[in-house]
């Protein structure tokens, strides 16, 4: 592999990283901030729509930011990743890996509570 395609392959896995942690975070705490209300009902939506409606060719849970990061990954040679990505980031930022059922069960239950708190605030929270 050429010392460009490698320099890309590094350059997409830093880009992902960013990009799909930072959706995280948003999916989580978007909420609470007013002006990204739709924005953040949109994109908890379509995460879950991801997990879910993909998620029946694909397998439970089926990202496909994960998926194309993966791939990234794979062609610079890595060769063990985790089912998650939560996961993933435990394991690259703090070098650990965490019960994979605990990681489900915390992601799918944060997500669906932020999903709750994201339809609260755009249909149900009083105007003030």
């Amino acid at each position: 592999m050429s010392a460009i395609s490698v320099n890309w392959l590094v350059f997409a896995d830093y880009s992902f990283l960013v990009l799909h942690t930072t959706l995280i975070g948003f999916n989580l705490f978007g909420w609470m901030v007013k002006k990204w209300h739709k924005a953040h009902l949109l994109t908890i939506s379509l995460t879950f729509m991801s997990w879910f409606l993909l998620g029946i060719w694909y397998g439970w849970g089926y990202c496909f930011l994960t998926d194309w990061h993966w791939q990234i990954l794979r062609d610079l040679g890595e060769s063990s990743m985790p089912n998650s990505y939560i996961s993933y980031l435990f394991s690259r930022f703090f070098g650990i890996l965490p019960p994979a059922g605990w990681v489900d069960f915390f992601t799918v239950l944060l997500a669906f509570l932020a999903l709750i708190a994201s339809v609260w605030v755009n249909f149900f929270q009083t105007k003030r």
